[in-house]
């Protein structure tokens, strides 16, 4: 009776172990399911833009309409033989860096613009509406001349850009409406490396010498120019090294790569970048204002010109390596802006 008993006994261990084995593998299991839903869910919050077809049958739906179109077609509207007022001294439209309309994820998009303006913008050292920011792009890539804030277009470009984000929050983000999220390449960006990349995968959009493709009516660039005097100003946005070496890795080539299938290794899409943006190498237009930046605590590090608040060498300030330079920054308890 005894071994029949000890005999159970030893039978009820086993079983209420297996059990607890079991828990622990349901509850692995379970964490790894909660965790494929949690990347399920973190892919479904991508901010997703509105239908066309739901813009308003009114006086504002009239006005996001037409600033789709300003931003789409900028150069038939403005630009050197502009339909209504010549603005621009090119004719890139808007859309040639801001992808589809502005629409597209982690492209120099609109999700939240209009919610986030008016906001302090280091360049000038001074607090910009949504105006005049539209107006320093159509300044410095579109070598152009600002348009009246109070004018039809300015109002209309606007009116679209509220229109794709009347759902973010003030002042808000949303995901995908910044740059995408890389590790910095721990070398300085390689020019020479970058144009054995530009023949092999850009110069068939942009030209052997970056000078772009016009679209057979000549009205405006298929695909822009990337330097020489109708290209982005030195000075814009672009022109900085970082900045677009992450655009170009997120979205170029353009309608074969995107942020979540790039074509080009981070290194390429920097390097690249530093092809395009070597001043030594290609000539750009020179910037009207002389007095980016005034204000060095808020340059942003990969910017091309000093002065800066460290001893890192201007070149590397703009090729990089830039993770010694945001090392340094976090050893004194600040944050290297980029």
């Amino acid at each position: 009776m005894k071994k029949i008993i000890l005999s159970l006994f030893i039978l009820l261990v086993i079983l209420s172990i297996n059990n607890c084995n079991n828990k622990e593998n349901n509850n692995s299991g379970s964490f790894k399911i909660a965790n494929s839903v949690d990347s399920l869910a973190s892919e479904e919050e991508l901010w997703k833009v509105p239908d066309t077809n739901d813009i308003p049958d009114n006086e504002f739906g009239e006005l996001v309409r037409y600033g789709r179109q300003l931003i789409v077609n900028t150069a038939y509207y403005i630009g050197p033989e502009g339909k209504v007022g010549k603005y621009l001294g090119n004719k890139m439209n808007c859309t040639n860096c801001h992808l589809e309309a502005g629409t597209k994820p982690y492209a120099f998009n609109f999700f939240s613009t209009h919610a986030r303006y008016p906001q302090y913008r280091a360049r000038e050292n001074q607090v910009l509406n949504l105006g005049a920011r539209i107006n320093n792009c159509i300044e410095r890539p579109h070598i152009g001349k600002h348009l009246p804030l109070d004018s039809k277009e300015i109002i209309a470009i606007q009116c679209y850009m509220k229109w794709l984000c009347e759902k973010v929050p003030v002042n808000g983000h949303v995901k995908g409406d910044g740059p995408v999220k890389v590790k910095y390449p721990e070398r300085a960006a390689d020019p020479t490396k970058g144009e054995v990349v530009y023949k092999r995968d850009c110069a068939v959009c942009h030209g052997a010498n970056g000078e772009g493709k016009m679209r057979l009516d000549n009205v405006c660039y298929e695909n822009p120019p990337l330097w020489g005097d109708k290209a982005y100003q030195a000075g814009s946005s672009v022109h900085r090294v970082l900045k677009l070496g992450v655009f170009i890795y997120a979205n170029m080539p353009n309608k074969i790569a995107s942020y979540d299938k790039p074509k080009l290794t981070i290194e390429e899409a920097f390097d690249v970048s530093a092809f395009i943006n070597d001043d030594a190498i290609h000539m750009r237009p020179q910037p009207i204002t002389k007095n980016d930046y005034p204000n060095i605590k808020t340059k942003p590090n990969d910017y091309g010109g000093g002065p800066f608040q460290d001893s890192f060498p201007v070149s590397q300030h703009k090729f990089g390596p830039y993770q010694p330079i945001i090392d340094y920054y976090k050893s004194i308890g600040k944050e290297a802006k980029f």
